[in-house]
């Protein structure tokens, strides 16, 4: 079945979402609807919607107009299989010690790997995007180094792949938290595919705010992997709960924004460990000493 997409984008997310709720009222009726950050720097957000049936340019146009958005872009778009194509494009993903991969890869898993699967149709979070590859391969790092994390948070953790790891290698409840319930069904259903019930706890949280991760802090290791805004707003709640010695691992982060983050979360006593860059991303290891 042939869709059609329509794209924008506002300075504002106020205006996106009002945007986004405007369009719930079109004619045909959009199929699906999101704003969303971009994640360039831009400081920019992206409305869009995709129709079953051709949209009404008229009216998108006008819609556009009265939000002070520019003109949508529409696209059609042909009948694709979209998880037999993610399955196709998704390779394995190798990060130290951990094998990311997809069911249609089980055979793959190399006898001294530590599997984490991650269904092509649950496909944020895979681990191929240098954010969420650069926190395994920090965390690779860490283990190898000796460092033991209980407890663990995997703060805004879309599939739970980087708790799972932390599961993987430590004992104890790793935390899982997001603060999208979408997401947090998915990461159910990952902790259950790869056998981690009752090791990986999944919670509905916005931050740190949460009468579980309150009493589970302080915590020796936390991942956030998160964009710039939300890393630079929460730095007080997530170095506040660390435990001394403990240590954040920080991503999300173009590398232009790296310095700005480091800056932050070393004014309120966290020290750098280590800065990679994979691409355009950069992962941050950050511990606080007191």
């Amino acid at each position: 079945m042939t869709t059609w997409t329509a794209l924008t984008t506002l300075a504002d997310k106020a205006r996106a979402e009002a945007l986004a709720e405007a369009l719930e009222a079109l004619e045909p009726e959009p199929a699906g609807i999101g704003s969303f950050e971009m994640e360039d720097g831009s400081g920019l957000w992206e409305i869009g919607a995709y129709f079953e049936a051709a949209p009404d340019a008229v009216a998108l146009d006008l819609l556009a107009a009265v939000h002070g958005a520019r003109p949508f872009t529409v696209s059609e778009l042909p009948e694709v299989d979209w998880v037999a194509k993610v399955r196709r494009d998704l390779s394995p993903v190798v990060a130290g010690r951990f094998f990311v991969h997809g069911s249609h890869d089980a055979d793959r898993v190399p006898a001294d790997a530590l599997p984490l699967l991650i269904e092509a149709s649950m496909a944020f979070g895979t681990g191929h995007h240098g954010t969420t590859l650069g926190c395994l391969r920090a965390l690779d790092r860490l283990a190898g180094q000796g460092f033991v994390g209980r407890p663990v948070l995997d703060l805004g953790c879309g599939t739970a792949v980087l708790a799972m790891a932390a599961a993987r290698i430590w004992p104890g409840v790793m935390l899982a938290s997001d603060i999208d319930p979408v997401a947090v069904e998915v990461a159910l259903a990952n902790v259950a595919a790869n056998g981690l019930v009752g090791r990986v706890r999944c919670l509905v949280a916005e931050g740190l705010a949460h009468p579980e991760l309150d009493a589970a802090a302080p915590f020796d290791l936390i991942f956030a992997n998160i964009l710039k805004g939300p890393l630079v707003a929460l730095a007080p709640g997530i170095t506040g709960a660390l435990a001394p010695g403990g240590k954040v691992i920080l991503s999300g982060l173009l590398n232009e924004q790296a310095a700005e983050v480091i800056a932050v979360y070393s004014a309120l006593g966290a020290r750098l460990e280590d800065h990679a860059e994979i691409g355009d991303w950069s992962t941050l290891v950050m511990s606080r000493d007191s």
